[in-house]
C-alpha cells in the first residue's frame, strides 16, 4: 500500500465531516432566519402602545389606582389604555397620577 491512500482516506473522511458541519450551520442559520421573519411579523401586527393608561386595582376591575402615560415601565398588567379624555376625567375624579411617568404633567392637568 502506499502512503498517499491512508492520507487520502483521511481527507476524505475530513471532507465529509465538514461538509456535515456546514449543512448544520447552514440549517441554524435558515432557523435564525425564520426566527427572525417571525419577530418582525409580530412587531408590524402589535397595536401601537396607547398614549394613556388607567391602572385597575386587584380586588375590582372597576376601581381605577393610577394613570400612566402610555408605554410605563411601572404600569401593571390591569392598565388598559384609555383617551385623552378618559385620563384626565380620571385624574378629576381624583385618580392618582404615576409618579414615575407623571401623565399630570404630560396632559397639562392642573387641579383645580
Amino acid at each position: 500500500m502506499s502512503d498517499t491512500v491512508p492520507r487520502l482516506a483521511l481527507l476524505r473522511f475530513l471532507e465529509r465531516v465538514q461538509e456535515q458541519d456546514l449543512a448544520r450551520t447552514r440549517r441554524w442559520i435558515a432557523e435564525e432566519e425564520q426566527r427572525e421573519a417571525e419577530r418582525q411579523r409580530g412587531a408590524q401586527a402589535r397595536p401601537p402602545t396607547p398614549d394613556w393608561l388607567l391602572e385597575r386595582g386587584l380586588n375590582s376591575r372597576s376601581a381605577p389606582v393610577y394613570v400612566h402615560v402610555g408605554g410605563c415601565w411601572n404600569a401593571r398588567k390591569r392598565a388598559d389604555g384609555v383617551s385623552r379624555e378618559q385620563a384626565l376625567r380620571a385624574l378629576a375624579e381624583g385618580v392618582p397620577a404615576c409618579s414615575h411617568c407623571r401623565p399630570d404633567t404630560e396632559l397639562g392637568y392642573v387641579e383645580g
